[in-house]
């Protein structure tokens, strides 16, 4: 059996309760087409506002899954 062999997708998850649940909706998301997800990093995060309150937490996770 050989090494695997990883590809990595960077995928933006956005949520109206925090950062956590964004990058958990991005992987969620990504998880319907995509097989093999190994592993994931957040690489980086920011939100929008709107009259001075937070509006939308997003979130950029790189995720890594198994070439097959």
């Amino acid at each position: 059996m050989s090494d695997p062999i990883f590809k990595k997708i960077d995928v933006v998850g956005t949520s109206t309760n925090s950062f956590s649940e964004a990058a958990a909706n991005a992987i969620a998301k990504a998880g319907e087409t995509v097989r093999n997800i190994s592993w994931f990093e957040v690489i980086e995060q920011r939100g929008s506002v709107m009259e001075g309150m937070v509006q939308q937490y997003q979130t950029t996770v790189r995720i890594g899954f198994r070439v097959e």
